[in-house]
């Protein structure tokens, strides 16, 4: 299990994360793997009905679905996810999510520096 908090200097290895965070029966487990204040990367594991109601990160968010089926909305706009499918979404963007079936999912949060656009 990874510290409370990662120095961005240093090394780290999550092994076996998976097999780790199981999917227990009508919950919803999360694992911080990294933690620093630029990065934090957190893996989720949830029942099949379990749901994320919706919610926005001051953070920009990349989400990887790992193993089984959500439905992800973002905005208003569902999208239905399957293992191996991967999101991007800007800071401060209206999210939820509903598993329809058990499924691991991780999360990867960046700070965005103010004075970076994708214009420059």
């Amino acid at each position: 299990m990874a510290k409370k908090s990662t120095r961005v200097d240093e090394n780290v290895a999550q092994l076996k994360v998976l097999a780790d965070l199981p999917v227990t029966k009508e919950s919803i487990t999360s694992r911080v793997l990294v933690n620093n204040p630029l990065l934090r990367v957190v893996t989720f594991a949830f029942d099949t009905g379990e749901q994320l109601t919706e919610h926005a990160s001051p953070r920009a968010v990349v989400v990887q679905l790992l193993t089984g089926a959500i439905r992800f909305t973002i905005d208003g706009t569902e999208h239905a996810m399957v293992a191996g499918d991967t999101l991007y979404m800007a800071p401060g963007e209206r999210h939820a999510l509903i598993a329809d079936e058990p499924s691991h999912m991780m999360l990867v949060m960046v700070d965005m520096d103010p004075a970076v656009s994708d214009t420059d």
